[in-house]
């Protein structure tokens, strides 16, 4: 788990996580390979990323990927705009294409079918199944952190 973390240091989640060392390793495993691995571009995975933590109100998640999406090249107007209702003219057509799919998958579950064929007309299937799977696998982690109060 040190070996994901920028510094090295052990953040509040892990401290949960390790309580159950084959929790901690699939953990690792599958979301060290969200945040590395995918083709999907990091500046679009923090966009899902955050926009989860705000629409699950996971504080803590918000205060780890905001910083990541800043980085990885969003901007601090489109973070703001992250955190109000509806979209934003802020955002491209790609942008709210992620986001249309972030929050009908994050409120509701499913998903519109038109909305995954306009992912795949933007980013073909691979990409597409990144970017759904990004959204699970962070939904997956905004409940636990929300649950465990971290």
């Amino acid at each position: 788990m040190q070996a994901r973390r920028p510094n090295r240091e052990l953040i509040g989640i892990d401290r949960y996580l390790l309580k159950s060392v084959p929790l901690a390793t699939g953990w690792n495993g599958l979301l060290g390979r969200v945040r590395k691995d995918f083709t999907l571009s990091l500046e679009y995975r923090e966009l899902i990323m955050c926009r989860v933590a705000v629409l699950n109100r996971a504080e803590f998640e918000w205060q780890v990927h905001q910083p990541a999406y800043l980085e990885a090249g969003g901007t601090q107007e489109k973070c703001d705009a992250l955190r109000e209702e509806g979209m934003s003219s802020r955002f491209n057509e790609e942008e709210r294409a992620l986001l249309a799919l972030t929050d009908q998958s994050t409120r509701q579950v499913e998903v519109d079918g038109a909305i995954i064929e306009t992912l795949k007309t933007l980013f073909g299937e691979q990409q597409t199944v990144e970017a759904v799977a990004t959204v699970a696998a962070y939904n997956m982690v905004s409940r636990f952190l929300v649950a465990l109060a971290i």
